[in-house]
């Protein structure tokens, strides 16, 4: 009995410790406002690594010309796009269907789809809309049809190559599932990376005529950049700048975030959908606001797979290493380099806080509107919160749409990708994180419009951030020196670099 009425006391505590902890603690179980990570994802969440440095960012001073300079749009740089009609009619005989089969993440898949369409071409062989593989860390089953306008696809590319959504009646029975359980021969599972155009005409066309289908898988990075006939590199360019657009319903999503994010609305307390609406467009009277796109990669897969370390000490080093063997079963090993040695040669991606302090230094003051392109924040909100504190006008999709607003997308990574992708591009200034195919494909597209892209030099900030004795201000000067020419200029491509990064010359002509 008195054991019974001890857990009952006990059981009480427990209920009034629930009903006192929102009281002396509302942070916690308040609403985070803004972009809002989940609080509770991680309890070990390490403390700020750069204290002084973020002591000095919180009291930056920003001149009115510093701003102006960097607000300002880019100089025409002497180039323009360049992307050519077709030379001739479609041929009405090709030589068979071509299937692919594109894993990775919206963009790895994006790069893809663009070099499908060039191995079609190579081939004269009709493409069929390419089958998009289920990512194994995002888990999402969207289809190209759920992410791109396929009408727009097969109409800007008509004149190009013939373009099939389903495969006739008497290729049925070419599926994923079919070459997933035996050995096939019209799999073509041996295209090397970046194999060339020779390739393709001595491997693939052999078993097109043979079959009347070729199924190449898997298909990433599986066209070469260099010695690539000129119409082949153009054709490239128009599928990604031209003919790969966002379904109706995305497009309508990024327009409305793009709205809020230039007439913000001060937030009312119980304001409906047609109140915000209609102050918006009260705003809009009052000109646009700018704002920076910062696409933060820093989810635990990236995390892992960067092998470095984040502060969160041993338990947060031995959970990374077991994730590494998880998802990727040993293909992507512990590094052999140290945490300095990673940095210095700046192989690890920038924190939140990291990536605030750049943005401090280089003049970006707090009432700087920033939208968070980012799927999951490694860490939650204890490691976003020094970035919130550098620039509280912090938004998100979350933060900026409704619940019905984002029904269609939440939950699946690729569309929500495809979001960020379309609000990036509108945006005054875009700046990444860390090296990746978002910061890949950003960089190239808005070279291609001529939009302000900065490049982080993660070498440099790597050794600035070990360097533990700097001040604020020789910081910010090594910060500011380190990226004059890093924030969109134009840059040649060069041999084995990817014209989906570098457009020009082969997208571009100069004027």
């Amino acid at each position: 009995m008195r054991s019974w009425n001890l857990s009952q006391r006990g059981g009480a505590y427990v209920a009034l410790l629930v009903l006192v902890l929102p009281v002396l603690y509302p942070s916690l179980f308040s609403p985070l406002g803004h972009a809002s990570p989940s609080v509770f994802s991680e309890w070990n969440a390490p403390k700020p690594r750069h204290l002084s440095l973020l002591k000095g960012a919180v009291q930056r001073q920003i001149s009115d010309e510093q701003k102006s300079e960097l607000w300002s749009p880019l100089a025409p740089n002497g180039w323009k796009s360049c992307v050519r009609p077709a030379n001739g009619p479609v041929p009405e005989n090709t030589q068979g269907y071509i299937q692919v089969f594109l894993d990775g993440g919206l963009n790895q898949q994006r790069m893809g789809i663009c070099d499908a369409v060039a191995v079609a071409k190579i081939l004269n062989a009709t493409l069929v809309i390419p089958h998009l593989e289920v990512n194994p860390v995002w888990k999402d089953s969207s289809s190209f049809e759920d992410i791109f306008d396929v009408d727009h696809f097969i109409d800007v590319l008509k004149d190009e190559i013939p373009i099939v959504r389903d495969l006739p009646e008497e290729y049925a029975w070419s599926t994923r599932e079919y070459y997933a359980v035996a050995i096939r021969a019209t799999r073509v599972k041996t295209a090397p990376v970046h194999a060339s155009a020779k390739w393709y005409l001595e491997n693939v066309l052999p078993v097109l005529q043979s079959y009347g289908i070729a199924a190449i898988a898997p298909f990433s990075h599986r066209l070469a950049f260099d010695n690539v006939p000129e119409d082949i590199q153009r054709l490239r360019c128009k599928v990604n700048f031209q003919a790969l657009i966002f379904v109706p319903h995305i497009r309508e999503l990024g327009e409305a975030l793009i709205k809020r994010l230039r007439y913000p609305v001060q937030p009312q307390s119980g304001a409906d959908d047609e109140y915000i609406q209609m102050t918006v467009n009260k705003n809009i009277n009052k000109g646009p606001v700018k704002f920076v796109a910062l696409h933060l990669r820093f989810d635990k897969d990236m995390a892992a797979h960067s092998a470095c370390d984040f502060g969160g000490g041993k338990a947060e080093r031995l959970a990374l290493a077991k994730y590494r063997q998880v998802i990727w079963q040993g293909r992507v090993l512990n590094s052999q380099f140290t945490d300095e040695e990673l940095r210095s040669q700046g192989r690890c991606p920038l924190t939140p806080e990291e990536i605030g302090l750049l943005l401090a230094a280089l003049g970006f003051d707090s009432q700087t509107r920033l939208y968070l392109a980012s799927h999951k924040v490694y860490g939650g909100e204890a490691r976003i919160s020094s970035l919130r504190k550098l620039f509280p006008l912090m938004e998100d999709k979350k933060s900026l749409a409704s619940e019905e607003e984002l029904t269609k997308v939440e939950g699946k990574a690729s569309l929500l990708a495809a979001v960020d992708y379309y609000v990036s591009m509108q945006s005054d200034v875009f700046i990444s994180a860390s090296p990746g195919n978002m910061h890949n494909a950003m960089v190239g597209h808005r070279t291609y419009e001529n939009l302000k892209t900065i490049r982080p030099n993660m070498a440099l900030l790597g050794q600035l951030f070990l360097n533990k004795s700097m001040d604020w201000y020789d910081f910010q000067q090594a910060v500011q020196d380190g990226h004059q020419n890093r924030q969109g200029q134009i840059r040649l491509r060069k041999t084995k670099q990817s014209i989906y990064t570098y457009p020009a010359p082969d997208c571009m002509c100069s004027r």
